[in-house]
Parts: structure tokens; sequence; C-alpha cells
């Protein structure tokens, strides 16, 4: 999926009532309650684990080994015994009341009681903490399967919910769905079955498998020898989004069985499921649209289904429609029968094996054009009257498929392709296999209207969507915590794939800047490893962020450069070849980059350090004569005394590489793997200057000490010595460590002195997003008069560069970017007359082409799609008035806006961040701070909410480390 950006689970708020009030139970005990059905003898236990209650799933075969699991389980069931001992805790306080109210010390006898009954609650902890595979319960300890008082959570129905754990037992497996569908867009509703054959891996008296928000009328249970199909009871568990269709009769190894569901459900008003989307059509007439976005966890909205990526399946779809709309589904479609009058019945072939989460299907009126190669056929679809832009989607699609086939060696296996542009879409796309989903603005282009920077942008959508067919679609991660294995390889590969293809377009100058960015989300506390454990769906949102996507993809950017092309190419095609059609985690990519190394470097030992640990390295460089010491520590924003041990434990294995003044050409790089906290590089002789870490082909930052002199030196005398990235990454590098006090400020604007002879995009882009942050926190921190001097300087180092720009649109696209990239930004801050030349344009535009409220209009959707909300959001956020109008919209809308994007999502975690990233005062802290405790507690948890605050008391330790020096420097 394309983005446009507590790790233990919650307890649920009724849980926490009912486990503490035993009046209005939510679980209960089977001692004391008539058993429903038959249960495995396996199916629960108590085990002590740190002196604490915990149980332990529903069968042994259905637990793994994580600790957090555990927890997780004991908190979603919620052990009544804790009130049970409240009365005991009331009558056992050691300090008594006097009668004028006081408390008195207690007596020695007290004192002594007390320690007795302490020593023995101690010794009993011990004992059953020690004691191994023993079960706890009223009678005593129990061997390990025992019989003993089971707690599950209430179904709907006041029943038993036979599963208390959000993932799916591992007991029954999905082989096969067939799936009938009537959606109807006239009543906004749909109806549906599905019929879905399942292997029996351990006996059971259940099947349960995920549902949300259907209403669902009738299950049965057909054996695979028998022909009658047996009415099964089935309960409903929402909080997990779960359903237990609960057999007749045992459920044996080794056979399949047939699960019959007929539901109906409404068309969704959010941007996940099955949903509605309205639209104009060339006569200014509104139309519906239905389409779906399933990924992460939302196919359990349109059909009952095991919907985890490592339940993969193959699926028949069959849509029944209005004789006038068509469908598309993941496959080619097989037959269209009649129904009855108006309506028809679509058939699509059978699928190939796949996750729930890309399952797709389409109904609307739309036209295509089509393209065949290498016997698949390329069709893009769009809306009757915006089908003149699909051409250069459709051409672009080609060449991105041919190459990837060639690269990877293994081609792709569906007949078709389509990609269809949809009026209304969250994501920027979404990798439906064999039915891709994009924004119109992200796959429609117009040669007359559009931009380069639109070009661009749509070349690297259908680049990333395309290679999701092979990493994603091909191999999936097995559980979400592998994220970056789909988005991470995606990323990459768009990139390498635009350099391959399209060099013109300068692809990599803009991966470049995301990896700056992505940096500086990473280098917080609040960060977390690119590989995370996660289980709720809320956690699972949150890891669609720039750490998947960009620091995931720069790490096999790194790993490309230090393994060589051809050497990183070979072990790719292991990888998909010894995981097609199946699920991989993170080690089953290192190892089969290890049978192409054959035992000449550990890759896994080497790329654990960068998965599973957050944040990334600062290397350190002192040079002396030919001597190079490099040490390396965690690069950290806010270092907290309480972090100072942790942080010191870090330690990366990181490929070095640096060019020198003797030869500073791409094929003279060096290279060197510091797998220790230092080392020694020995140079073959002096030199005038090193650089490390070149092109930013490495995900880590250097300080050169007194080194920074003789490259700021070089910039002056010679900029062109050191590549344009290079130049940014070294803009970047010196103004991070200037806001972590390890480099002056001053030394930082010394360096992009230099500017003034600056022709290159990357580093000009990189120099005026930091002075931006700079000027923003003192715009918003009531310094205007410090930030209008800093405006001055800017326009001193850039004004004639600005002037050299003209309103055309002609030239090569890196000269375009840099002339809209500089327009903006002195428009933006009223430079060189530039808002003067740009409102009569428009004025002359509006005027040939015969404000505001921007932000209710894209809430509501109707001016402007919501889908925009985020950006608009970002640009109101901008302005010195409006900063704080986007933070009360947020906080007077928060209850709408997790409706339609649900908390967690990339469009939440945007907003959070551009309505608060530029506070800096201790007030908007608090306030921030107040706002969010004041919500849910999946609220107050999120990652973006952690990140929100602790970029705040960044931006406040920046102005009072920087703000003098900023005085005296401007």
């Amino acid at each position: 999926m394309q983005p446009f950006p507590s790790d233990q689970i919650q307890l649920p708020r009724n849980m926490i009532e009912n486990s503490m009030f035993e009046e209005e139970p939510d679980v209960v005990d089977l001692a004391k309650e008539p058993c429903l059905h038959p249960l495995e003898p396996d199916e629960v236990e108590y085990e002590p684990r740190s002196s604490r209650l915990l149980v332990r799933g529903l069968g042994e075969h259905e637990m793994d080994d994580d600790e957090e699991d555990y927890e997780s389980s004991a908190k979603l069931l919620g052990m009544s015994f804790m009130n049970r001992s409240s009365s005991l805790r009331n009558n056992m306080s050691v300090y008594r009341q006097s009668s004028n109210g006081s408390c008195s010390l207690p007596s020695t006898r007290t004192m002594v009681v007390c320690t007795v009954i302490l020593v023995i609650a101690v010794a009993l902890i011990m004992v059953i903490y020690l004691l191994p595979k023993c079960t706890f319960t009223k009678e005593g300890c129990h061997k390990r399967n025992h019989t003993i008082e089971l707690i599950y959570p209430l179904a709907t129905n006041g029943k038993l919910f036979p599963w208390a754990k959000i993932r799916l037992p591992s007991d029954v497996v999905p082989l096969h769905y067939d799936l009938v569908l009537q959606p109807n867009l006239t009543t906004l509703k749909f109806s549906g079955s599905v019929k879905i054959v399942v292997n029996i891996i351990h006996v059971t008296w259940k099947i349960v498998l995920h549902s949300s928000g259907l209403n669902i009328t009738k299950a049965t249970i057909t054996s695979a020898g028998g022909h009658q199909e047996k009415l099964a009871e089935f309960l409903e568990y929402p909080l997990h989004d779960q359903i237990a269709v609960m057999a007749p009769e045992a459920l044996l190894v080794g056979q399949n069985y047939t699960v019959n569901l007929a539901y109906s459900s409404k068309l969704s008003d959010t941007y996940y499921g099955f949903y509605k989307i309205s639209y104009k059509d060339e006569n200014l007439k509104q139309r519906w649209f239905a389409a779906t976005q399933f990924e992460p966890v939302a196919a359990r909205s349109a059909f009952p289904c095991f919907d985890e990526p490592a339940f993969k399946a193959t699926f028949l779809i069959k849509i029944k429609r209005d004789e006038k709309l068509s469908t598309m589904s993941n496959m080619p479609k097989k037959a269209t029968t009649p129904v009855t009058n108006g309506i028809v019945q679509d058939e699509f072939f059978v699928s190939l094996k796949m996750s729930t989460y890309l399952v797709a299907f389409v109904v609307a009126d739309l036209k295509n054009i089509s393209r065949e190669t290498n016997e698949s056929l390329v069709s893009v679809y769009a809306i009757p009257q915006h089908l003149n832009q699909v051409e250069y989607a459709l051409n672009t699609s080609v060449k991105l498929l041919e190459f990837y086939q060639n690269y990877f060696l293994i081609n792709y296996p569906l007949e078709k392709l389509d990609l269809v542009a949809i009026p209304d879409l969250q994501s920027g796309a979404m990798e439906n296999w064999g039915l891709i989903t994009f924004r119109e603005s992200a796959l429609l282009f117009d040669s007359h209207t559009s931009s380069a920077r639109d070009k661009k942008s749509v070349t690297a959508v259908i680049a990333h969507e395309l290679a999701h067919q092979w990493f994603g679609n091909l191999v999936t991660m097995e559980w979400w915590n592998d994220l970056w294995l789909n988005e991470g390889f995606a990323t990459f590969m768009e990139y390498f794939a635009m350099e391959e293809i399209f060099p013109e377009l300068h692809s990599d100058e803009d991966f470049l800047n995301l990896i700056f960015k992505a940096m500086m989300k990473d280098s917080l506390n609040s960060s977390h490893p690119v590989s995370s454990a996660v289980q709720s769906s809320e956690q699972i949102e949150e890891m669609f962020d720039a750490l998947s996507y960009i620091k995931g993809a720069s790490l096999l950017l790194m790993l490309k450069h230090y393994l060589t092309k051809d050497v990183f190419q070979a072990g790719i095609e292991v990888y998909l070849h010894n995981h097609k059609y199946g699920c991989a985690q993170s080690d089953g990519l290192w190892d089969s980059m290890n049978e192409i190394t054959n035992g000449t470097l550990d890759v896994k030992k080497l790329m654990k350090t960068w998965i599973v640990q957050k944040g990334f390295p600062l290397v350190t460089v002192v040079r002396k004569g030919k001597i190079i010491s490099v040490k390396q520590e965690k690069y950290l924003y806010l270092v907290e005394p309480e972090n100072w041990t942790s942080d010191a434990s870090y330690l990366w294995h990181i490929p070095l590489t640096y060019i020198t003044s003797s030869c500073n050409f791409t094929h003279c790089t060096n290279a060197y793997l510091l797998d220790q906290k230092s080392a020694i590089i020995e140079l073959p002789e002096e030199v005038e200057w090193i650089k490390f870490n070149v092109d930013m082909n490495g995900y880590y930052i250097v300080h050169y000490g007194e080194d920074w002199k003789t490259l700021i030196d070089l910039l002056k005398k010679n900029h062109t010595a050191l590549s344009p990235k290079d130049r940014a990454n070294l803009i970047n590098n010196i103004f991070n460590l200037a806001g972590l006090g390890k480099e002056s400020l001053e030394k930082a604007f010394e360096l992009i002195d230099y500017l003034n002879k600056e022709s290159s995009t990357a580093p000009l882009t990189q120099a005026l997003f930091q002075l931006s942050l700079i000027y923003n926190l003192l715009e918003k921190k009531g310094e205007q008069q410090l930030a209008s001097r800093l405006m001055h300087r800017i326009e001193r180092l850039l004004g004639d560069k600005i002037d050299q720009q003209s309103w055309t649109d002609d030239g090569a696209l890196s000269q375009r970017e840099l002339r809209s990239m500089l327009l903006a930004f002195a428009c933006t801050h009223d430079i060189r007359n530039c808002r003067t030349t740009a409102t009569e344009m428009f004025e002359k535009w509006v005027n040939s082409n015969g404000t505001i409220r921007l932000m209710q209009n894209s809430l509501e959707g109707e001016v402007i799609r919501t889908q925009e909300l985020s950006h608009i959001i970002a640009t109101v956020s901008q302005s010195l008035p409006g900063y704080l109008l986007a933070w009360d919209f947020v906080k007077e809308n928060w209850e709408k806006l997790t409706q339609k994007f649900h908390l967690g999502s990339y469009t939440i975690q945007n907003i959070i961040s551009w309505s608060t990233s530029q506070f800096a005062t201790k007030a908007h802290l608090m306030e921030v701070k107040s706002f969010f405790e004041s919500k849910s507690e999946q609220s107050s948890q999120l990652h973006s909410v952690k990140e929100a605050i602790e970029t705040i008391q960044f931006n406040i330790q920046w102005m009072e480390r920087n703000l003098a020096m900023l005085q005296e420097l401007l």
C-alpha cells in the first residue's frame, strides 16, 4: 500500500470494570456455569509467572511462547479474583485510627503478625513461580492438561465465547472460499454468502474466524464426505471481530469441512472494507461507486474469513450487479449469467493462493484502455470523463512490469493486471493482486495540465504497487510485525526501478529527502524497531509508517551497496523462489542472502542489528594523519538519565563507506564494517579530507569533529568535489548535530554559505528544509523579529537564484523541480515580490476559466474530497494563525476524524504530527498531553501521540539551547 505517512494490548474499558466488580460479569467460571459445548481438556490452564496469575491460551498447540501474548490474554480475561481480596485488604491495615481521627503507630504485636504473614506470602509466591509445569487452582497443583476452572469472555448472546486471544487459533486453516455478493448501489447495502473449505490441524469443536459489522443469519457445517449441511450455532465476540462456529460433533484431524455463512451489511461510510463512493458524472449527476480496501484488517467487514496474512487460500468470487454497471475482481471474468430482471451475476476464475487483505472487487461504471505484454493483459480503468488521462499510466505499467519480470526472473503469474482510478481513496494506492486501486491523482496524467511533479508521482506509485505483486502478493509477510518485508521492499524497488527505467526523473533525490525525514522520526525515544511485535488493529495500523516504508527501504539500499548489486539481486531471486505463494519472516530473507554469500558474510547477523533495534547510530570520526578513529553510539534527540544504560548497550554492524581527496569518484568508494563500539582505519596515505557515508547510502549520521572546518572549506572552494547527495548529506548531518548540541549552530550556518554557488536540487532542498524548521519554531514561539532576520539572511544567500527563475514550465525535469521549489519557498515567505506575481497569474487563470473553509469542507467530503484532509491540515498549519486553527480543528473533530480514518492509520498519524509539530512552549506541551489523556486509552497510547509529545519537548529544548546563538548570528 502506498501512503500519502504501548506495545501491550490495552484492557478494554468494559473488561476493566467487569474484572473488578462482579455485579456485571463479562467473564464467568466454567465450574459455576454449565458447559455449552464439549471442550478440549487442554484448553485453558492457569500458570503462575512472575507472581501473577496468567491464562495459558486454549490449548498448548494454540499457544506461542511470547510472554507478551500471555500477558495480553490475562488482561483480556480480566481476573475476577482481584475484588475477592478487597475485603481482606480493608481489614489488614497496620495503622489504626484513633477516636480523634488521627492515625496511631501499630503495636509491636501487630508488626510481628504482619511480618510473619508477609514472609509466608513471599514463600508461597516463590514456590508457585519455581515449580515447573504446575497448574494451580483451588484444589491445589494439577499436572498439565488437567481440567480445571476455565475463564472465557462472553459472546453477544450471553453465552461463553470459546476463544480469548486476538490472534486466531491454529487448529483450523482455510483452503478455499466461494464468495457470492450482491451490492445495491441504490439502498447502499449488500448481502452475501461464503462457503469456506477448512482443514483440521488439531481436533476441535469450534471454528473461530473473523467477522466485523456483518449481520450473520445462518451457519452450517458440511463434512468432506457428506452431502447434508448441518445447522451450527455461532457465537459473536465483537471486541476481537471474531465469531465461533460451534460444530455439532468433533472435527477430526486431517479432514476437510465446509462452513457456510449467510449475512448482510451496509456499504461502509469509511475508507475501509466494502465502501461506497459518490461522484459526479459528465452531466453533473450524482453516481455511486463501490470498492474495497481490506489492508490490513478489513476483509472481515465484507465477508467472514480468516483475516490474517498467513491464512492463505484460493477464492472463487461471484458478484450480482445491475446490468448497467460493471464489476472487477482479482481474476479475469469467467462468465456472466442473468439472475432476475435487470440483475446479472459475474463469475471470476478461481484465484491463486493469497491472503484475505489482497482480495478486491469494484462495482461501478468504468471505461478502460488495454495492452498485452508477456501473456498478461494490462488495463487502466477510470470513470468515463477521465479516460483521456490514463495513457501514461498504461505505458508506464507495461515498462515496469517487464522490468520486474526480468529482474526477479519470475513472471507475473496472472493473466490480467487492472489498474483502477478510484474517485475517493484514503491511501495513494492498494496492491490487490491483479486489481490495483489508485487515487485518481496517483494514476491519472494529463499532458496538457499536469506538472512534472505529477508525472514523477504517478510513476512512483505505479512502480511501488507493481513491485508488491512480488513482494507482498507472491511472498507475504507471515504477520504484521514484518510489514517492512512488504512495504520496505516495495519502496526500495520503486526507486530502484525508476532509476533504471526513468533516469530523467531523478527519483534518487526524492528518496534521499524521505530518508532524512524518516531519521527524524527514528531519532525519537518513541520510535520502534522496523520489526516490532503487534497485536491489536491500532498497533497494526501504526506499522504503516515511515519506518516500515522508508527505513526498511534504506536498509535494503545499504545492504545492496555492501553486498554489490549482483549478489543482492541473486539473494532476492532465491528469497522469492523459496517462499513463492507462501509467507516469510525477516530471517527468511537473510537466510536467502546467506545462500549466496556462502559463509563469506553472515547477512543475518549484520542485518538483525538494524531490524530489531530502534533508532540508528551516530558515527564520530577523528582523523590524525593516516589514522582514522571511528566510534559509534546511539543517536538520540532527547537523552534521559534512565535511558543512558540501555542506550549504551546499542551496537550496530555498520557498513561504513568513505571517499577521500586522493580519489573521490564512485569507483573509489572504500568500505569498512564497524561491528564494534570503536575501531581504527589506516589509510594508505595522508589525505586533505575524508567524507563518510558516500551518497547517503548508509542509514547513519556522521560527526566529523575538527574536520567539519575542512569540509566547510572544501564546499567553499570546490563544492563539486562532492556529489549533490553528499552535499545534502553534510547539510543534514550538521544541522541535526547542532540540534543535538554536539555541534554549533554557527558552524552549520557557515557550511551553507556556499549555497549561492549551488545549482543542484538535493542540497538546496535540504538546506531550505532545515532553515524552514528553524523559521517555523521562531515564528510560532513569538520571535517574529528574529524569524524576519533569518529570512533576510536566506534572501541574501539565495535571492539572486530566485530572481533567475522564470514563471514557465519548460526545461529539463531537474530544472523545473528546482524552479518550483525556489518559487514556492519565495512565495511562502514573500521574498522578491513572489506573491505579487503569483497573485496576478492566479487571477488571470481564474478569469480565463470562468478563501475559505478548506478543513471543514474536506471533512464533509463534498467540495473537497476527505482523502485530502491531512494535506490541508498540513498546509494550514504552516502559517502563523493557521497552526493554532489546525490544532483547534483537530481537537473539535477528533471523534469524527477517528471514525472516518481509524485510530493508528497513517492519515491520523499525519494529522497528529502536522497539527502539533510546531509547538515549542510548555503550555502547548501540557495542552497536547491533557487532550490525548482525556481521550480513550487507545488514543493516548498511539505511537504518533508519543512522537508528538516528544517532538514538542525537543522543540522546547532546541529553543533553549540555540535561541541566544541565533540572536548573535542573525
